[in-house]
């Protein structure tokens, strides 16, 4: 007889993938392995737990209830004892979780219905942050008022004491000139440098192959970032995001633009309406939600560690796992991460990053980019 139920000890449904189980594993494990704390009793349990649901005929043989014995009824009244907890026994398998058929709907976004849309110039400058040279327009002009003042004082032919004191505001202007022109083409040399060192606009992810349900929904997402998010000039992507200090792909994509950055799970989750309380806990139609895991507070938590001036917002991009709708509410205030129709990650995200929308930080990409697990 089973003590505990495999599926309730990794946090997944009962029709998991084997992608799903195996990313429920491993979250677990970095809390539960007695390296970090956890106990080796616990520890090896969860071995178990993954082992049994990771293998096709071990979890079958799991999951079928010929041999199990029914369970016995649970005590009332005086009778029942706290020691004595009723143990799932698994009897006919509801239909609840993916439909292996279904695909969702690619999103309905058109530009005219996109706020921000109109209002980004995909063909301005990139500005990288911080700014290290002077402002490009008084530092022409000034540059110009020398060469005026130069060609003024030979037309007139200057001599005596008014020719020293044109002179010596020709070298003062001339050397503040030299100055300013100079720390011109270095951060402009610093700006294309840093340009041939990192080109493009998306960074990680892998080849395009035929992947399973659970993971074309990232796909979706990725594609949905680079057909929208990348008319903003300053937008750069990033997929397979790990924590600081991990070597696993915990976030499944990044979007920085500026100093904001926005973190990405993507989800196939049952239709429904979806919020997210303070304490991180999803809910979905008014119940918490048991259908699905994330850690992604964990993760926003990580990065506004190891980015304090960049502002860090967590999202979980959600899409049916069947046929139904997907909608979502307004999420508290101080939630650490809001769910998303695809649609509205387009609009509502789109306009917190067209704040800066050609703007790219230096640093803060850099520790993204170090991030990015599979390249």
């Amino acid at each position: 007889m089973r003590g505990v139920d495999y599926y309730e000890l990794l946090g997944v449904d009962r029709s998991a993938s084997s992608a799903e189980i195996k990313s429920a594993y491993r979250t677990l494990a970095r809390t539960m392995h007695p390296d970090v704390g956890g106990t080796a009793g616990t520890f090896r349990l969860l071995q178990q737990a993954y082992e049994t649901l990771n293998d096709p005929v071990r979890r079958a043989d799991y999951d079928d209830p010929r041999d199990e014995p029914e369970p016995e009824p649970r005590p009332s009244g005086r009778d029942r004892s706290p020691s004595r907890r009723w143990v799932y026994r698994p009897g006919k398998r509801r239909d609840f979780g993916d439909d292996p058929n279904f695909t969702p709907p690619a999103p309905d976004l058109d530009p005219a219905d996109i706020p921000w849309w109109d209002e980004v110039d995909p063909a301005e400058r990139v500005v990288y942050l911080p700014v290290t040279a002077p402002d490009r327009t008084p530092a022409l002009a000034l540059a110009g008022g020398w060469v005026l003042l130069a060609a003024t004082g030979l037309l007139v032919g200057l001599s005596g004491v008014l020719l020293g004191v044109w002179l010596a505001m020709l070298v003062s202007a001339g050397v503040v000139v030299l100055v300013l022109l100079r720390r011109l083409l270095e951060a402009r040399r610093t700006d294309r440098l840093f340009e041939a060192e990192n080109r493009g606009r998306v960074f990680g992810g892998t080849a395009e192959e035929e992947v399973p349900a659970d993971e074309a929904v990232k796909q979706r997402s990725a594609e949905l970032l680079a057909d929208h998010l990348t008319r903003m000039p300053g937008v750069r992507i990033f997929h397979g995001i790990a924590w600081p200090g991990s070597v696993f792909a915990d976030i499944d994509h990044a979007v920085l633009c500026g100093r904001r950055l926005v973190l990405v799970e993507s989800k196939r989750w049952l239709p429904g309406h979806y919020e997210v309380d303070e304490d991180g806990e999803v809910w979905r139609n008014g119940h918490v939600f048991r259908g699905g895991t994330t850690r992604l507070a964990n993760g926003v938590a990580a990065f506004e560690a190891l980015l304090p001036e960049v502002e860090v917002r967590g999202v979980l991009l959600l899409y049916p796992n069947r046929a139904g709708e997907v909608t979502v509410g307004e999420s508290d205030a101080d939630a650490p991460v809001e769910p998303l129709t695809p649609e509205g990650f387009v609009r509502e995200v789109g306009e917190w990053l067209a704040e800066e929308p050609a703007a790219v930080d230096r640093d803060a990409f850099t520790m993204v980019l170090a991030q990015v697990v599979t390249r």
